[in-house]
């Protein structure tokens, strides 16, 4: 408090006013002439009378009890005061600086009050130098009598004064300019070097402007005048960054969370997805790229390196220059590169990185420049196609926005109010009520930005003591050692219950809006599966290990990597599979049942029973043709679902083992053996039927002469050398008959088929033959020396 007594000498009457009478205390507009008071800037005066003084101050109005920037005089006769303010005058700028001459800059403007005291005229003058200002106390006399006013105080409130009075102080004048800093008042041309051990510097200039030299807001002192960079940035869903900004991310991309310059080979990624909320995204993931290797921090404590999982404790292990441990707390990775130490923190909701260094090191990413967008900070390489798209949801009617502030809030209050001035508590408190008012306080969310907070100040040396029995929370990590798979998040059953893996809601709104429990079925030629989602089950209370197909005995197979459950049958487990047909398709069906279900229960509670099933095109007709003695054709065919090989070979044997080649010589009337075989059907579910096969010497089916071979399946009774060894039975058929020409025509036969597919199951297959007797073959042919042959077959289903 600087109180210096002033004696009135003179009075310097200034023109050029537009008085203003004040007959109360009053709050003056001083903005067109503001008055910089040993160093703090005002544009307000507030006067206040009191019964024995008359106070003018600069910051609110008078109170014993509340000090502050203040000049306190003897009262008035009259409650009156006139106020003026007026423009700089070069004859009084010369006076001034002549009394005072330390003021550097030029006179501006002037404000004045006058009064009467007694029997003397007393004017205060506050004078604008800019940075600098002076003050002035003139009286006059009314009458004889020669009055000597003083004025009792000038008051700086809440600073010390370093070297103010000395030499500032000339007769009638008062030099009021200085600078202030954390709580002290400069005299102008003062240099403070502070102790080393805080790494600072205050200068005042000779124009009283303030510079102050330190460690930066990112940094702390070391001693010996070394400034370190020493900083954290928290991620949850917001990220909090170094500077204490907040910035939210609402897709489900991959980020830079942190980088530098001068470690062109480290990079720190954060992955964000959904949860229970499609609009509100969290951090799922951070990755450590250093030196090309890829180390994933991943939910429940899993740590994997490229594509290998570590096994981690508390001891450190050194993994590419990283040390990694794990406790019940989280995983923590440390490193020191460049000078630059890095401890990244991360327990599977949120991730703390700490950066240690030189002074002037530059922090890049979310954690660090916060002037550049999220576009240009979003790794697209590592991040799905779609995943830059948001989504909105309704507002949840059953948040109390007023009851979590209260609970955000709690970081202003014991044990955590011990650590304010170290970590600002205002950044955690607005991301938590921001995540809050719009998503559930569940799984351990109610917790997390509290927690968060606390192991800020504990890496700054600050413990909390008892702050989770005061809020209800543990420092462990929520769902350590349990790990979903990529389309899930580890949540609460129930509030403050056990945890399982949940669906992401984006994940599941895809099946709720088919009211599916899984993805459609998956059929081929000889199987079919059908797959469901385990967390859509657990959603319903579904149990998969209780559920079956119709065969008891086949059970879901559950991915340990997705959860996923999937059901199948194939050509070796039919698994109860019926098979049916009609005239162009064939239909495999089958279902997955609980073991209590009831037959007109779909789902409901504990009995299901779901019906899947796969429809088959039957394959189109198709055309190949064989000559006998190139020793067989095979043709691949595609049609729809069924993908296999036909392969036509003719034999001279009944075992066929002898196989015509290109050098078998065959007589009229001599037996050959036909095989018509397929690869790639299943024989345990479908039969091959060949209903019709016939000759003709050309290669057109539809062309004469014709002789039947086969009728309906079976032999045809005109010629009674034909024999059917096997058809309807598998998946070939085998028939034999005996050289022969036509008598017209070319010498060529060609050999035609019609085939079809027949479902076994419920069916009987192999056609039904008579006994009647056969006829000889008709007069358009006859036996005769055979000419090379060529066989043309085509097959219909």
């Amino acid at each position: 408090m600087l109180c210096p007594l002033l004696f009135l000498s003179a009075f310097i009457l200034l023109a050029g006013a537009q008085k203003q009478t004040i007959t109360e205390s009053s709050v003056l507009d001083i903005s067109s002439c503001p008055i910089t008071y040993y160093g703090q800037k005002y544009e307000q005066l507030y006067v206040n009378f009191t019964g024995q003084k008359i106070v003018f101050c600069f910051d609110h109005f008078y109170n014993p009890e509340n000090k502050g920037d203040c000049i306190v005089g003897s009262s008035p006769n009259t409650r009156t005061a006139d106020f003026d303010i007026i423009q700089a005058d070069s004859f009084l700028d010369q006076w001034i600086r002549k009394k005072i001459q330390t003021i550097q800059n030029s006179l501006r403007c002037s404000v004045q009050i006058t009064t009467q005291v007694r029997r003397s005229m007393i004017t205060l003058a506050l004078f604008n130098f800019g940075t600098e200002a002076a003050l002035t106390l003139e009286a006059y006399t009314i009458g004889p009598v020669i009055y000597t006013g003083q004025v009792s105080k000038v008051v700086i409130d809440k600073v010390q004064v370093n070297n103010i009075l000395e030499s500032y102080q000339t007769d009638d004048i008062l030099d009021i300019s200085g600078c202030r800093h954390s709580g002290t008042v400069y005299k102008p041309g003062t240099v403070v070097n502070s102790n080393p051990q805080i790494c600072s510097s205050v200068t005042c200039s000779e124009t009283a402007t303030l510079q102050t030299s330190g460690c930066g807001p990112l940094e702390h002192c070391q001693g010996n005048d070394i400034c370190m960079l020493d900083t954290t940035c928290t991620v949850t869903g917001p990220i909090i960054d170094v500077h204490g900004q907040i910035n939210s991310i609402r897709d489900r991309c991959a980020y830079s969370l942190f980088s530098t310059p001068s470690l062109p080979d480290f990079q720190v990624q954060g992955h964000f997805d959904d949860r229970r909320r499609k609009d509100v995204s969290f951090l799922d993931s951070v990755t450590l790229r250093v030196d090309r290797h890829d180390i994933h921090l991943e939910q429940g404590g899993r740590v994997q390196l490229n594509d290998s999982t570590l096994t981690l404790n508390s001891s450190s292990q050194l993994v590419h220059g990283v040390q990694l441990s794990k406790d019940q707390t989280g995983v923590t990775a440390k490193l020191s590169l460049s000078n630059l130490n890095i401890s990244v923190f991360f327990d599977g909701d949120t991730a703390q990185i700490r950066l240690e260094g030189p002074a002037g090191s530059s922090v890049e990413g979310l954690c660090g420049n916060s002037s550049r967008s999220l576009s240009d900070l979003r790794l697209s390489k590592y991040s799905s196609t779609s995943c830059e798209m948001q989504y909105s949801e309704p507002a949840d009617s059953t948040i109390n926005c007023t009851s979590v502030t209260e609970r955000c809030n709690l970081l202003k209050k014991a044990p955590f109010s011990s650590c304010n001035s170290d970590i600002d508590p205002e950044p955690y408190i607005t991301a938590c009520t921001d995540t809050l008012c719009k998503y559930p306080a569940v799984d351990g969310l109610n917790c997390q930005f509290l927690k968060a907070y606390a192991r800020a100040c504990s890496l700054h040396n600050h413990t909390l003591d008892g702050w989770t029995s005061k809020t209800g929370c543990s420092s462990e990590a929520f769902c350590q050692d349990r790990t979903c798979s990529d389309h899930e998040f580890c949540g609460e059953k129930t509030v403050g219950g056990d945890t399982r893996c949940f669906c992401r809601a984006i994940f599941a709104s895809k099946y709720q809006a088919n009211n599916s429990l899984g993805d459609p079925t998956v059929c081929k030629q000889n199987s079919a599966s059908l797959t469901l989602v385990g967390c859509l089950l657990e959603d319903k209370g579904i149990d998969y290990s209780t559920l079956h197909l119709k065969d008891p005995t086949c059970r879901g197979q559950v991915d340990e990597l997705t959860h996923m459950v999937t059901f199948s049958f194939n050509s070796s487990n039919r698994c109860g599979t019926v098979v049916t047909a009609n005239n162009s398709y064939i239909i495999y069906q089958n279902t997955i049942r609980s073991q209590n279900y009831s037959s007109d229960v779909i789902i409901r509670n504990d009995q299901v029973q779901i019906n899947f099933s796969c429809v088959h095109s039957q394959p189109n007709i198709n055309t190949a043709t064989f000559r006998i003695r190139d020793w067989s054709v095979a043709q691949h065919i595609t049609s729809g679902a069924w993908n296999y090989t036909l392969t036509i070979k003719a034999y001279t044997d009944a075992r066929r083992t002898k196989l015509v080649k290109w050098n078998t010589e065959l007589q009229l009337n001599q037996k050959i053996w036909m095989e018509l075989k397929t690869d790639g059907l299943d024989g345990n579910m479908v039969a091959l039927v060949s209903n019709s096969c016939w000759a003709t010497n050309k290669a057109s089916p539809t062309s004469t002469p014709r002789h039947d071979l086969m009728l309906n399946g079976c032999a045809n009774r005109a010629d009674r050398t034909v024999q059917v060894q096997e058809n309807g039975q598998g998946t070939s058929t085998y028939f034999s008959f005996n050289m022969f020409r036509f008598t017209v025509g070319s010498a060529d036969i060609f050999l035609h088929c019609q085939l079809h597919l027949c479902p076994k199951q419920g069916n009987n297959c192999i056609p039904t033959c008579s006994k009647a007797a056969r006829r000889y073959r008709s007069a358009s042919f006859t036996y005769e020396p055979e000419a090379p042959a060529f066989i043309s077959v085509s097959w219909t289903y």
